[in-house]
């Protein structure tokens, strides 16, 4: 079982660096092609998640990301060190959103507050969602999906099924 950790201070740039990562070690360990934008887009959610804890509650901890081969599955798990007591998984996050020609929203907008295609229909309105709707993202990208508490914070794992022959 190969495992590859990586630790980043609570800083949103490094989010990419992980979806990098994490895209990069699932396509040597065999994961389809076809999912490799699923494992980008659902790491990018936990690792946005996490990012967000931290800065409110312990920004001086690193968050970590353990990808793991186990030559079955692919498995990610981004674990944060925000204290059970501060998480706040069912508060709310304010984020600005598209909004269509209605006035209403038009398009998924991640509960990281990253808002895709800024620039081509954003008029600055204000919308707020439910803090776990990316985790509600992420459990639509998994094939297996669990959150748990991790010594002083929470872990989210995600797996993907391998291919049968890695390249």
């Amino acid at each position: 079982m190969a495992t590859v950790e990586v630790t980043f201070t609570p800083l949103p740039a490094h989010v990419r660096t992980a979806r990098l990562v994490a895209t990069a070690v699932a396509r040597r360990s065999g994961v389809d092609e076809s999912l490799l934008d699923e494992v980008r887009l659902a790491v990018g959610e936990a690792c946005s998640r996490a990012v967000e804890a931290h800065q409110k509650h312990c920004p001086g901890q690193p968050i970590r990301v353990a990808l793991t081969d186990d030559g079955e599955r692919f498995e990610v798990v981004v674990t944060d060190a925000v204290p059970a007591e501060a998480a706040q998984l069912h508060g709310v996050v304010t984020v600005a959103a598209p909004v269509g020609g209605n006035g209403t929203a038009s398009g998924a907008v991640p509960a990281s507050g990253a808002v895709s295609g800024a620039g081509t229909g954003m008029n600055g309105a204000i919308m707020q969602l439910p803090a776990g709707v990316g985790l509600a993202v992420i459990s639509g990208l998994a094939d297996d999906f669990r959150i748990s508490p991790a010594g002083d914070g929470t872990s989210v794992a995600m797996s993907w099924k391998r291919r049968a022959d890695p390249a």
